[in-house]
């Protein structure tokens, strides 16, 4: 099997090269091979590579840019998406793409479900829902997994900011009001792994719209918490950390007081086990033992 991934130097690109290793031929292609702003790229890289999957791991991400950076947001997370469903439908292959929390508003008191209707508040929320639909309306093989609070060692993101701040300052305010699950890049794509080999073997669910992150719930400061208690363990931690509410610590997209997703439609159709958030990010910084330590990413060709 042939499996082309998009993205190849993000932080889940670059967990999903790792785990689909063993499932076939990954090709891993970056943003100048593979840009998804640019539809006429898209086409002509799947048509040549021909895969017989493909994983859609690229995304504009950058919550706060995108609200001053709209048209590329939507490039990116919605035309390209669409665009990519086409080309799969064309070939007859599954496609499978990741979406987010922020396609919520968060008002809602319990976890959010497949079912409950969408209502973004950034820019980037809504051109990753417009992805979403992008995706659906073209009616192909599909599988959308919606996540929450990626993180992992690469790339940018919460983990890696809150290392390095917790060392650099003497005092931090995190919020403590949004709440979610911090969910490890290496959960999402072992678990997409386990979908794909279902898949093969026939014993899968059904594709379309699944919610997929850790287990449990915490606060952005509950996460940073653990964080610090990792650094402390090494001796490394200097700064202490200060809960703030969201509305005084402004920013230029709005986030969703509520992050929670309900995952059980997809425990129940795939039987799959997601590791509880807190278990899943000592594995991530190797405080427990975890059975793919190494990030290498042996046996793909990325470019």
């Amino acid at each position: 099997m042939k499996i082309l991934i998009t993205g190849s130097a993000g932080q889940l690109s670059r967990e999903l090269q790792l785990a689909l290793a063993g499932e076939g031929k990954v090709l891993a292609l970056g943003h100048k091979l593979l840009d998804l702003a640019e539809p006429t790229q898209i086409r002509r890289q799947v048509r040549l590579l021909r895969p017989d999957l493909i994983v859609n791991a690229a995304a504009y991400t950058a919550v706060d840019s995108a609200q001053g950076d709209r048209e590329r947001a939507f490039a990116v997370n919605a035309t390209g998406p669409g665009v990519l469903a086409e080309e799969a439908a064309a070939l007859g292959v599954p496609l499978i793409h990741y979406s987010t929390d922020y396609v919520f508003d968060g008002s809602k008191t319990e976890p959010y479900r497949e079912e409950d209707l969408p209502a973004p508040l950034s820019v980037y929320g809504a051109s990753k829902l417009a992805g979403e639909q992008a995706i659906q309306a073209v009616g192909g093989d599909h599988l959308i997994l919606r996540t929450s609070w990626v993180y992992s060692l690469h790339g940018r993101n919460f983990l890696l900011t809150m290392q390095r701040l917790l060392q650099e300052r003497d005092a931090l305010s995190v919020v403590d009001d949004e709440i979610g699950a911090p969910t490890w890049a290496g959960t999402i794509a072992q678990v997409t792994a386990e979908i794909v080999r279902k898949r093969r073997s026939g014993s899968g669910g059904p594709g379309g719209l699944y919610h997929l992150t850790a287990s449990g719930e915490t606060s952005w400061y509950g996460f940073a918490c653990h964080i610090a208690q990792h650094l402390q363990n090494q001796g490394r931690l200097r700064a202490r950390i200060e809960p703030v509410r969201s509305a005084d610590y402004p920013t230029a997209a709005q986030r969703p007081l509520n992050s929670r997703l309900s995952c059980a439609r997809l425990q129940h159709d795939w039987q799959v086990t997601l590791p509880n958030w807190e278990t899943a990010l000592q594995q991530c910084l190797g405080d427990v033992p975890y059975a793919q330590t190494e990030h290498a990413v042996p046996a793909a060709q990325s470019v």
